[in-house]
């Protein structure tokens, strides 16, 4: 009985999500887990053969999965994300963004270039995805937006003043959803990762120093797996969260509650 009810409450049977920046690492475990849960997910990313090959595992295992490459940054791309869930699985009711980008460079040196794209794929690109999919959720009384900060959202890291300012930028951005959205049974939060064991933080990984002071610094001591952030996402997505909105919820081994 009380096996059910935890079933019941986490499953997403039935819902249909889109996971940007799904082609691997952070992103593949999202949708795996998302489908795992029970949803029909649509994995978005511009690296075509590694989204292929990330489409292909999930539905060997299964899951109901659909894919469609494009560059988030182009003009239309939001619109066509949308059409393309709704083409096919019918409708949309969890919008994972968790596509970014990392570029960088001491702040006195910092080139325009770096600054505008990562403003354009880690702070516009969920801005322009999340009103075209709260538009189709506004129809349906519900639905759930989540999306990717990070630990730079609270904390300055050297070296990389964009992606911190955005990934804070992502941060309010979500209570500002949450606050315009939540009349329409739209709640929007946010997940932070720490330090996880990716593409994107390979060179730190490979640092022997890097990565022995970044598992330090967690207060369980070791680096995050894609796979940690799994729990994170079917709550918020699921009806286990319905009573949750405007929430930052740090998947981060305790890095920021740590002190001396």
């Amino acid at each position: 009985m009380i096996r059910d009810y935890l079933s019941g409450l986490f499953s997403l049977d039935g819902r249909v999500a889109i996971v940007t920046g799904a082609a691997r690492g952070n992103g593949f475990a999202l949708a795996e887990a998302l489908a795992n849960a029970g949803a029909a997910v649509l994995l978005v990313d511009l690296l075509e053969d590694e989204l292929r090959r990330a489409t292909e595992t999930l539905s060997g295992q299964g899951l109901k999965v659909a894919s469609l490459a494009l560059n988030l940054t182009d003009e239309g791309s939001p619109g066509r994300v949308v059409a393309e869930a709704l083409s096919c699985f019918g409708r949309c009711d969890v919008l994972v963004n968790n596509a970014g980008i990392t570029r960088g460079g001491h702040s006195l040196e910092y080139s325009a270039k770096d600054w505008n794209d990562t403003y354009q794929t880690n702070l516009r690109v969920p801005f322009e995805l999340s009103q075209c999919v709260a538009r189709e959720m506004k129809s349906q009384g519900q639905g759930s937006i989540i999306n990717i900060t990070s630990l730079n959202a609270e904390l300055a890291f050297p070296d990389n003043p964009a992606y911190v300012a955005f990934k804070g930028g992502l941060k309010q951005l979500t209570k500002a959803l949450a606050l315009d959205l939540g009349p329409f049974g739209i709640r929007v939060n946010s997940i932070g990762p720490g330090y996880i064991k990716t593409q994107m933080t390979s060179r730190s990984w490979a640092d022997d120093a890097a990565r022995t002071l970044r598992s330090e610094r967690s207060v369980l001591k070791r680096w995050g797996e894609p796979n940690d952030l799994a729990g994170a996402v079917i709550y918020l997505a699921s009806d286990a969260a319905s009573f949750v909105t405007g929430q930052d919820l740090y998947v981060d081994g305790g890095w920021l509650i740590k002190g001396i």
